[in-house]
Protein backbone atom coordinates (compact mmCIF):
# COMPACT_ATOMS: atom_id res chain seq x y z
CA UNK A 1 0.00 0.00 0.00
CA UNK A 2 0.93 3.15 -0.80
CA UNK A 3 0.71 4.90 2.29
CA UNK A 4 3.08 8.06 1.55
CA UNK A 5 0.68 9.36 -1.09
CA UNK A 6 -2.62 8.44 0.42
CA UNK A 7 -1.71 10.61 3.59
CA UNK A 8 -0.74 13.56 1.07
CA UNK A 9 -4.39 12.98 -0.21
CA UNK A 10 -5.95 13.06 3.16
CA UNK A 11 -3.87 16.41 4.25
CA UNK A 12 -5.26 18.17 0.59
CA UNK A 13 -8.89 16.61 1.29
CA UNK A 14 -8.82 18.25 4.90
CA UNK A 15 -6.93 21.61 3.71
CA UNK A 16 -9.50 22.21 1.07
CA UNK A 17 -12.33 21.43 3.20
CA UNK A 18 -11.49 23.61 6.64
CA UNK A 19 -14.26 25.12 6.46
CA UNK A 20 -16.92 22.48 6.15
CA UNK A 21 -18.27 19.90 8.09
CA UNK A 22 -16.50 17.25 7.32
CA UNK A 23 -16.14 13.86 8.81
CA UNK A 24 -13.21 11.18 9.04
CA UNK A 25 -14.48 9.13 7.25
CA UNK A 26 -14.85 11.62 4.40
CA UNK A 27 -11.31 11.68 4.73
CA UNK A 28 -10.27 8.38 4.28
CA UNK A 29 -12.59 8.03 1.45
CA UNK A 30 -11.13 10.37 -0.33
CA UNK A 31 -7.46 9.05 0.43
CA UNK A 32 -8.94 5.89 -0.89
CA UNK A 33 -8.63 3.31 1.97
CA UNK A 34 -10.37 2.55 5.27
CA UNK A 35 -10.73 5.01 7.90
CA UNK A 36 -9.07 2.22 10.33
CA UNK A 37 -5.98 1.65 8.09
CA UNK A 38 -5.64 4.99 7.28
CA UNK A 39 -6.12 6.63 10.44
CA UNK A 40 -3.56 4.30 11.97
CA UNK A 41 -0.89 5.02 8.86
CA UNK A 42 -1.31 8.86 10.22
CA UNK A 43 -0.97 8.20 13.35
CA UNK A 44 2.42 5.90 13.14
CA UNK A 45 3.43 8.82 10.91
CA UNK A 46 2.68 12.15 11.82
CA UNK A 47 2.47 11.83 15.20
CA UNK A 48 -1.85 12.10 15.75
CA UNK A 49 -4.97 11.17 14.39
CA UNK A 50 -7.01 12.47 11.74
CA UNK A 51 -9.53 13.90 13.62
CA UNK A 52 -6.73 15.78 16.04
CA UNK A 53 -5.10 16.91 12.79
CA UNK A 54 -8.66 18.57 11.75
CA UNK A 55 -9.38 20.06 14.87
CA UNK A 56 -5.75 21.79 15.17
CA UNK A 57 -5.30 23.10 12.07
CA UNK A 58 -8.91 24.46 12.69
CA UNK A 59 -8.36 26.24 15.59
CA UNK A 60 -4.49 27.47 14.11
CA UNK A 61 -6.19 28.99 11.15
CA UNK A 62 -8.92 30.48 13.48
CA UNK A 63 -6.36 32.15 15.36
CA UNK A 64 -4.87 34.05 12.66
CA UNK A 65 -8.16 35.10 11.85
CA UNK A 66 -8.37 36.70 15.53
CA UNK A 67 -5.27 38.34 14.78
CA UNK A 68 -5.37 39.52 11.09
CA UNK A 69 -9.31 40.63 10.93
CA UNK A 70 -12.04 42.37 12.25
CA UNK A 71 -14.33 39.41 11.93
CA UNK A 72 -16.76 38.81 14.93
CA UNK A 73 -15.58 35.85 16.88
CA UNK A 74 -19.14 34.36 16.76
CA UNK A 75 -18.51 34.50 12.61
CA UNK A 76 -14.83 33.14 13.03
CA UNK A 77 -16.44 29.72 15.24
CA UNK A 78 -19.12 29.26 12.32
CA UNK A 79 -16.67 29.31 9.68
CA UNK A 80 -14.66 27.06 10.97
CA UNK A 81 -17.27 24.52 12.30
CA UNK A 82 -18.46 25.01 15.65
CA UNK A 83 -21.51 25.27 16.82
CA UNK A 84 -21.37 28.33 19.13
CA UNK A 85 -18.83 30.63 20.33
CA UNK A 86 -18.95 28.76 23.51
CA UNK A 87 -18.41 25.53 22.21
CA UNK A 88 -14.81 27.63 20.21
CA UNK A 89 -14.16 28.80 23.17
CA UNK A 90 -13.61 25.73 24.85
CA UNK A 91 -11.74 24.34 22.24
CA UNK A 92 -9.51 27.37 21.76
CA UNK A 93 -8.89 27.83 25.54
CA UNK A 94 -8.03 24.43 25.66
CA UNK A 95 -4.86 24.37 22.86
CA UNK A 96 -4.08 28.08 23.88
CA UNK A 97 -5.14 28.51 27.75
CA UNK A 98 -6.69 32.10 27.20
CA UNK A 99 -10.02 33.19 25.32
CA UNK A 100 -10.43 34.10 21.72
CA UNK A 101 -11.17 37.39 22.82
CA UNK A 102 -7.68 37.34 25.20
CA UNK A 103 -6.11 35.98 22.33
CA UNK A 104 -7.02 38.83 20.00
CA UNK A 105 -6.89 41.56 22.51
CA UNK A 106 -3.31 40.50 23.69
CA UNK A 107 -1.79 40.12 20.25
CA UNK A 108 -0.31 36.80 21.58
CA UNK A 109 0.35 34.76 18.17
CA UNK A 110 2.17 31.83 19.90
CA UNK A 111 3.70 29.17 18.32
CA UNK A 112 1.99 26.88 20.61
CA UNK A 113 -1.30 25.32 18.73
CA UNK A 114 0.50 27.38 15.77
CA UNK A 115 0.10 24.56 13.65
CA UNK A 116 1.54 24.65 9.85
CA UNK A 117 -0.34 23.12 7.12
CA UNK A 118 1.49 19.71 6.47
CA UNK A 119 2.75 20.58 2.47
CA UNK A 120 4.49 18.08 0.77
CA UNK A 121 8.07 19.17 2.31
CA UNK A 122 6.85 19.11 5.81
CA UNK A 123 4.87 15.83 5.09
CA UNK A 124 8.21 14.09 3.89
CA UNK A 125 10.16 15.62 6.85
CA UNK A 126 7.97 13.90 9.62
CA UNK A 127 7.98 10.34 7.71
CA UNK A 128 11.53 10.01 6.80
CA UNK A 129 13.89 12.30 10.00
CA UNK A 130 11.66 12.94 12.66
CA UNK A 131 10.85 10.39 15.82
CA UNK A 132 7.54 11.46 15.83
CA UNK A 133 6.92 8.75 19.05
CA UNK A 134 9.65 9.28 21.88
CA UNK A 135 11.08 7.51 23.77
CA UNK A 136 11.51 8.23 27.76
CA UNK A 137 14.61 8.21 29.38
CA UNK A 138 16.25 8.91 32.99
CA UNK A 139 18.83 10.73 32.59
CA UNK A 140 21.42 11.60 35.19
CA UNK A 141 22.84 15.11 36.11
CA UNK A 142 25.19 16.42 33.72
CA UNK A 143 27.89 19.28 33.52
CA UNK A 144 28.51 21.74 30.98
CA UNK A 145 30.75 24.40 30.05
CA UNK A 146 30.33 26.69 27.00
CA UNK A 147 29.09 30.18 25.57
CA UNK A 148 25.73 32.19 26.03
CA UNK A 149 24.10 33.47 23.05
CA UNK A 150 20.92 35.45 22.04
CA UNK A 151 18.53 34.33 18.85
CA UNK A 152 14.79 34.69 18.00
CA UNK A 153 12.82 31.68 16.54
CA UNK A 154 12.86 34.16 13.20
CA UNK A 155 16.19 35.49 13.01
CA UNK A 156 18.04 32.25 13.91
CA UNK A 157 21.37 32.99 14.66
CA UNK A 158 22.79 29.68 16.57
CA UNK A 159 24.94 28.29 13.80
CA UNK A 160 26.90 31.85 13.99
CA UNK A 161 27.01 30.48 18.04
CA UNK A 162 27.76 26.81 17.01
CA UNK A 163 31.29 28.40 15.26
CA UNK A 164 32.03 30.88 18.00
CA UNK A 165 31.71 27.83 20.49
CA UNK A 166 33.70 25.12 18.47
CA UNK A 167 36.87 27.37 17.89
CA UNK A 168 37.10 28.24 22.07
CA UNK A 169 36.57 24.46 23.05
CA UNK A 170 40.29 23.85 23.28
CA UNK A 171 40.16 26.45 25.69
CA UNK A 172 37.71 24.71 28.20
CA UNK A 173 39.09 23.33 31.22
CA UNK A 174 38.32 19.52 32.05
CA UNK A 175 36.80 18.78 29.24
CA UNK A 176 35.44 15.09 29.01
CA UNK A 177 37.48 13.38 26.01
CA UNK A 178 35.20 12.44 23.23
CA UNK A 179 32.41 14.32 25.26
CA UNK A 180 29.21 15.43 24.13
CA UNK A 181 28.28 18.66 23.09
CA UNK A 182 25.15 20.63 24.16
CA UNK A 183 22.87 23.80 22.93
CA UNK A 184 20.60 24.44 26.15
CA UNK A 185 17.91 26.49 25.56
CA UNK A 186 16.82 29.01 28.09
CA UNK A 187 13.84 30.50 26.90
CA UNK A 188 11.72 29.40 29.73
CA UNK A 189 14.02 31.83 32.42
CA UNK A 190 11.67 34.68 31.30
CA UNK A 191 9.25 33.46 28.90
CA UNK A 192 6.54 30.22 29.01
CA UNK A 193 5.56 28.22 25.40
CA UNK A 194 2.48 30.49 25.94
CA UNK A 195 4.04 34.00 25.48
CA UNK A 196 6.52 32.54 22.94
CA UNK A 197 6.82 33.80 19.85
CA UNK A 198 8.85 34.22 16.31
CA UNK A 199 9.79 36.96 17.53
CA UNK A 200 10.68 36.79 21.15
CA UNK A 201 14.30 37.36 22.07
CA UNK A 202 16.12 34.32 24.21
CA UNK A 203 19.25 32.99 25.36
CA UNK A 204 21.22 29.25 24.41
CA UNK A 205 24.01 27.84 25.56
CA UNK A 206 26.39 26.14 23.36
CA UNK A 207 28.63 24.18 25.47
CA UNK A 208 30.26 20.82 25.88
CA UNK A 209 30.36 18.01 28.67
CA UNK A 210 32.99 18.43 31.38
CA UNK A 211 33.68 16.73 34.79
CA UNK A 212 34.07 20.12 36.69
CA UNK A 213 33.75 23.84 36.57
CA UNK A 214 37.42 24.50 38.47
CA UNK A 215 39.52 26.87 36.22
CA UNK A 216 36.63 28.05 34.00
CA UNK A 217 36.91 31.92 33.48
CA UNK A 218 35.05 34.06 31.41
CA UNK A 219 33.73 34.03 28.27
CA UNK A 220 32.71 30.54 29.70
CA UNK A 221 29.80 30.04 31.91
CA UNK A 222 28.78 27.05 33.34
CA UNK A 223 25.57 25.13 33.12
CA UNK A 224 24.02 22.07 35.03
CA UNK A 225 21.92 19.34 33.25
CA UNK A 226 19.86 18.57 35.80
CA UNK A 227 18.69 15.05 36.13
CA UNK A 228 15.30 13.36 35.64
CA UNK A 229 13.17 11.75 32.92
CA UNK A 230 13.04 13.29 29.80
CA UNK A 231 10.97 12.96 25.83
CA UNK A 232 13.50 12.15 23.58
CA UNK A 233 13.13 12.81 19.79
CA UNK A 234 15.56 12.11 17.00
CA UNK A 235 16.24 14.38 14.57
CA UNK A 236 17.76 13.45 10.84
CA UNK A 237 19.22 15.51 8.45
CA UNK A 238 19.88 19.27 8.05
CA UNK A 239 19.68 21.32 11.22
CA UNK A 240 18.04 23.81 8.47
CA UNK A 241 14.93 21.72 9.42
CA UNK A 242 15.17 21.65 13.47
CA UNK A 243 12.14 24.70 13.65
CA UNK A 244 10.22 22.36 11.56
CA UNK A 245 11.18 19.54 14.42
CA UNK A 246 10.36 22.08 16.98
CA UNK A 247 6.96 22.84 15.31
CA UNK A 248 5.98 19.50 15.53
CA UNK A 249 6.81 18.57 19.27
CA UNK A 250 4.67 21.98 20.15
CA UNK A 251 2.15 22.09 18.00
CA UNK A 252 1.23 18.20 17.73
CA UNK A 253 2.94 15.97 20.33
CA UNK A 254 3.06 18.48 23.31
CA UNK A 255 -0.68 18.97 22.46
CA UNK A 256 -1.14 15.32 22.30
CA UNK A 257 0.55 13.52 25.15
CA UNK A 258 -0.58 12.32 28.22
CA UNK A 259 3.22 13.00 29.67
CA UNK A 260 3.29 16.05 31.82
CA UNK A 261 6.05 18.95 30.79
CA UNK A 262 8.03 20.05 33.75
CA UNK A 263 10.31 23.34 33.46
CA UNK A 264 13.18 22.47 33.07
CA UNK A 265 15.42 23.48 30.56
CA UNK A 266 14.81 21.51 26.95
CA UNK A 267 18.22 20.69 25.15
CA UNK A 268 19.89 19.19 22.17
CA UNK A 269 22.32 16.48 22.42
CA UNK A 270 25.46 16.48 20.09
CA UNK A 271 27.21 13.13 19.89
CA UNK A 272 29.22 10.95 17.13
CA UNK A 273 26.02 10.76 14.99
CA UNK A 274 26.38 14.42 14.13
CA UNK A 275 28.12 14.62 11.41
CA UNK A 276 28.00 18.17 10.14
CA UNK A 277 25.14 21.24 10.04
CA UNK A 278 24.22 20.16 6.19
CA UNK A 279 25.08 16.35 6.50
CA UNK A 280 21.87 14.26 5.25
CA UNK A 281 22.56 11.60 8.19
CA UNK A 282 23.63 13.69 10.99
CA UNK A 283 21.55 12.90 13.90
CA UNK A 284 20.55 15.10 17.07
CA UNK A 285 18.39 14.01 20.00
CA UNK A 286 15.97 16.59 21.11
CA UNK A 287 15.59 16.74 25.21
CA UNK A 288 12.07 17.61 26.45
CA UNK A 289 11.74 17.50 30.33
CA UNK A 290 9.05 15.14 31.49
CA UNK A 291 7.82 14.66 35.26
Amino acid sequence: MNYRKSLEQAVIYIENHLGYNIMVEDVAKAAGYSYYHLNRQFTAILGESIGSYIKKRRLADASKKLLYTDLKIIDIAIEYGFDSPEAFSRAFKAIYKVSPQSYRQNRLDIFIGGKERLDTGLLDHLARNVTVHPRIVDLLEIKVAGIRGETTLRDNRLRELWDRANSLYRQIPNRIPGGRSFGICEACAENTLYTMNDDILFTEVAGTEVSSFEGLTEPFVQKVIPGGRYAVFTHRGTLRMLPQTFDYIWSTWFLTTKEELDWREDFELYDDRFLGYDHPDSEVDLYIPVR
